[in-house]
């Protein structure tokens, strides 16, 4: 399918009767995977002139602080040209590498929740659509990586320290896995969804990845909604006590590491921190910014009646409430 003039998806919304409906809605985002889906070697043509990634013609410099705030301070614009485009391009391959290892702990959940699935359920043949697409999305990320020619790190081995815990979550607590999936693609769709929206001088090869990326995403995150809708009203007071602290910290943390600098970027351009404060923390545009892209699941979350007097503690402190 050419990706070249495609709608971007949007979530299908909650159906009336949730029971009932529920299993419809799970074939219904299951004929969209076969009726509209991708391949990161069948729908992009690496080989175009118009998609190869250049260093030093100022592609990749950051234009304002819409999507990076640090472009708006004094110490990025006083960088000469090529270290902006050189930090614009690390910046977004870093990115690509946190989400294809987010991906990896997604899929690996998902297959373990699969596993627990009883015969004849609707979910697993959805959830194994969502593996292939998620495979196919972290293979145009590590090409992207590759092309890019730099040294590209990703999550440090502290942040991948915790993922044996989190996959295993798909198949003994798949209601907080799911708020763990939601935490990881939120924001990010949230970002990319207005970067398509408002920006005309995203390099060619990003966009073509990022309109693949959000119209699947849309199904993914339509099918981890409408499972917590149907699921968490049905947990016990000690399981649904933990999801309520839990998430917040979960959401807290993710969408830090999601839309703030990234460690090696800082660390090899040597950002000053008041540079990085300026940027991410005292900043009130990106504060909003990381609030809004919290706004779906923080109603999802409040819907499900889950924010009480603690939990509200923590939602503010990390920002996000």
């Amino acid at each position: 399918m050419s990706i070249t003039n495609i709608e971007l998806d949007e979530e299908i919304q909650e159906p009336d009767n949730l029971k009932e409906k529920y299993n419809s809605i799970i074939s219904r985002l299951s004929k969209q995977s076969v009726d509209k889906h991708f391949g990161a070697y069948e729908d992009i043509d690496w080989e175009s002139p118009d998609m190869q990634i250049v260093l030093g013609n100022g592609e990749w410099i950051l234009k304002d602080g819409d999507l990076d705030p640090i472009a708006e301070t004094q110490w990025y614009l006083d960088l000469d040209d090529d270290l902006k485009d050189r930090l614009g391009l690390l910046s977004v391959a870093i990115r690509m590498k946190f989400g294809l290892q987010f991906e990896s702990i997604l899929k690996r959940g998902l297959l373990e929740y699969a596993a627990k699935l009883p015969n004849n359920s609707p979910e697993f043949r959805y959830v194994y659509h969502e593996v292939i697409e998620e495979a196919q999305h972290s293979l145009m990320f590590q090409e992207f990586v590759n092309r890019t020619g730099l040294e590209v790190n990703g999550m440090s081995k502290l942040d991948l320290f915790g993922t044996s815990i989190i996959i295993k979550l798909g198949a003994y607590f798949p209601a907080l896995f799911f708020f763990f999936v939601l935490g990881g693609e939120d924001p990010i769709d949230y970002l990319q969804r207005k970067a398509l929206r408002t920006k005309d001088d995203i390099h060619p090869l990003l966009r073509t990845i990022m309109k693949i990326h959000v119209t699947e995403e849309a199904r993914h995150l339509s099918f981890a909604r409408h499972y917590l809708k149907l699921n968490v009203p049905r947990l016990d007071f000690v399981r649904k006590t933990v999801v309520s602290i839990a998430v917040p910290i979960i959401l807290g943390t993710m969408a830090q590491m999601m839309l703030q600098a990234p460690k090696q970027v800082v660390e090899e351009f040597t950002i000053p921190k008041e540079a990085i404060t300026e940027a991410y923390k005292d900043n009130s545009k990106h504060l909003q910014g990381t609030k809004d892209s919290l706004k779906k699941v923080r109603q999802l979350y409040e819907e499900l009646g889950l924010m009480n007097p603690l939990s509200k503690t923590i939602w503010k402190s990390f920002k996000i409430l």
